[in-house]
């Protein structure tokens, strides 16, 4: 491993240094935990209205088309301008990368459940916020936690971007070793986003199969079923008899 003797030199993983690793990736943690709480906050809310009414579903359709077409190092240079070098700019930039995804895939959720498993609650006399939290969300959860899977890993890789306002995070590898021509530096950088990414997508997917019913999943359907057997009744014994 001589091509990147930064990444596995025991002083960069000291707690008593400066910049050291761990805490660069708590940085970088925090950040993309607290973009995806705000975008979740914002864009579950929203995607659950336009998905139950059918209301203004164009907001849905044109936000991903947005999201993607907004560069975020230039929306974070502009917003620094405006409002100057902090961590909000950052956050808001992030917050508006992490939204479409969240948004879309919450609000196709809703639109993909059989209209008639809604029909058959009302017509159990179900309410629509019971419809909503009871039938519609159980079942669009998959689709839903896939949004925030897609919104995790694309903020967990942009959140580098956070160095270029003099932020932390595990961005500074980066930043701080194309300064210096430092390139092992800046490959332990990548390593590093590349493994939480990973990390963060397993944990994601082992949360989405706990918290979705086998049902909804497909699990159920796998599970083998003892085989059934035919119930031998009087009129089967009577002409076995005769």
């Amino acid at each position: 491993m001589e091509e990147i003797p930064f990444l596995f030199d025991p002083v960069n993983w000291d707690l008593a240094t400066s910049r050291n690793l761990p805490s660069l990736m708590l940085d970088h943690l925090f950040y993309t935990f607290l973009t995806l709480a705000i975008g979740a906050l914002i864009a579950v809310p929203v995607g659950l209205y336009i998905g139950h009414t059918g209301r203004f579903s164009f907001i849905a359709i044109n936000a991903g088309n947005a999201g993607r077409s907004l560069p975020t190092l230039g929306l974070i240079i502009l917003l620094v301008t405006l409002i100057g070098f902090s961590l909000v700019p950052v956050i808001i930039a992030l917050v508006i990368l992490a939204i479409p995804p969240i948004l879309t895939s919450t609000y196709a959720g809703l639109r993909a459940i059989n209209p008639a498993s809604v029909d058959a609650a009302k017509g159990m006399g179900m309410k629509p916020l019971q419809i909503l939290f009871g039938v519609e969300i159980p079942m669009a959860l998959p689709l839903i936690l896939s949004g925030l899977r897609s919104a995790t890993l694309q903020v967990v890789s942009t959140a580098t971007v956070a160095s270029y306002v003099g932020l932390s995070g595990l961005g500074r590898l980066l930043v701080d070793g194309i300064a210096l021509n430092q390139y092992d530096r800046v490959l332990a950088g990548a390593i590093l986003v590349a493994l939480l990414a990973i990390v963060l997508d397993l944990s994601a997917a082992g949360l989405q199969r706990l918290l979705v019913s086998p049902g909804v999943s497909g699990r159920a359907l796998t599970r083998t079923s003892p085989k059934s057997t035919t119930p031998i009744t009087a009129d089967t014994t009577t002409a076995s008899a005769g």
